[in-house]
């Protein structure tokens, strides 16, 4: 297990350096630079930034100089908020957009996996239609959209619940329904799919003829094996929300990283654009792997190699 576990971690910083590699030339062939918008300034003001930025080297000294930064923990100062780092951003939106996600991943797991097996065993039946219409609208609205209208309905009409801020416990109820409506959604129709088809192997078939009851045939036999598929994609989704969603933060003006990834993009801050993709990319590359040493845990038949 141990030379499993040393194979992977490698394969994670390769994929890492690889990310960090590729965002950094995309970001510096895009023309202009993170002084273009900023026409007031003289001539001889960009060029004192340029220098002071290194921006004025050639893009392989950029490149290592930022890696050999990003080998110690730092992701670089902002190119546009003077005195400030890219870590101080992550420091401060990351807790914000953690206890979103951590609330949101609770929301999505307490209703899609017993929406997926209320539908799998009631399947054709009025609860499984029910499931599915739900599961349906939830994947094919946009959460935006989704969020404007809850927004609409229960702020603007109604009045019950908060528009934006997390004053209020009660201000986590729409901007975690918006942001977990379509992973809930793609939950439960994967937990179906994946039950029914579990249900229908020959060694669920003999357990039922040898008279076990419905209750320990699917809890003791099927739901493990169906679990796989929904472990699965729960690594990337749970990478996801703890990170937050850029549109749902900013539509419902939550400090977390959402803000400043979008403000970064705009204002073409290099930095900080690196910086933030490299910490999605290593939060998610970490849960994919914790879900793949899950996976022996669920199923003795896998393993490790």
């Amino acid at each position: 297990m141990s030379a499993y576990i040393f194979k992977r971690m490698g394969m994670m910083i390769l994929t890492l350096l690889l990310i960090a590699v590729l965002v950094f030339f995309l970001m510096h062939a895009i023309p202009g630079g993170p002084f273009t918008a900023q026409r007031e300034l003289p001539p001889e003001v960009e060029k004192a930034l340029i220098e002071k930025y290194n921006l004025d080297d050639s893009l392989m000294e950029q490149l290592f100089h930022y890696l050999g930064g990003l080998l110690k923990g730092d992701l670089g100062p902002s190119f546009k908020y003077p005195g400030m780092r890219v870590n101080d951003f992550i420091r401060e939106g990351f807790p914000v957009s953690a206890r979103l996600g951590l609330i949101t991943i609770l929301f999505v797991l307490a209703a899609s996996i017993p929406m997926g097996i209320v539908a799998a065993l009631k399947n054709g039946k009025w609860q499984d239609v029910v499931s599915m219409i739900i599961a349906t609208i939830g994947v094919t609205i946009p959460s935006f959209v989704i969020a404007t209208l809850l927004m609409y309905i229960f702020s603007h009409k109604l009045g019950w619940l908060p528009a934006f801020g997390f004053d209020k416990p009660s201000g986590y109820i729409l901007p975690v329904v918006a942001l977990g409506g379509y992973s809930m959604s793609f939950l439960a129709r994967l937990m179906r799919s994946s039950l029914l088809e579990v249900l229908g192997q020959d060694y669920i078939r003999t357990a039922r003829a040898k008279g076990l009851s419905e209750y320990k045939v699917v809890v003791n036999h099927a739901l493990r094996n169906a679990m796989i598929p929904v472990i699965t994609v729960l690594g990337p989704t749970i990478a996801a929300l703890l990170t937050g969603s850029f549109v749902i933060e900013k539509i419902f003006a939550l400090p977390g990283m959402g803000k400043h990834f979008v403000t970064s993009i705009t204002n073409r801050d290099y930095t900080t654009i690196l910086g933030i993709t490299i910490f999605y990319a290593t939060f998610l590359v970490v849960m994919v792997f914790l879900v793949d040493i899950f996976y022996v845990l669920i199923d003795p038949r896998i393993k490790y190699e």
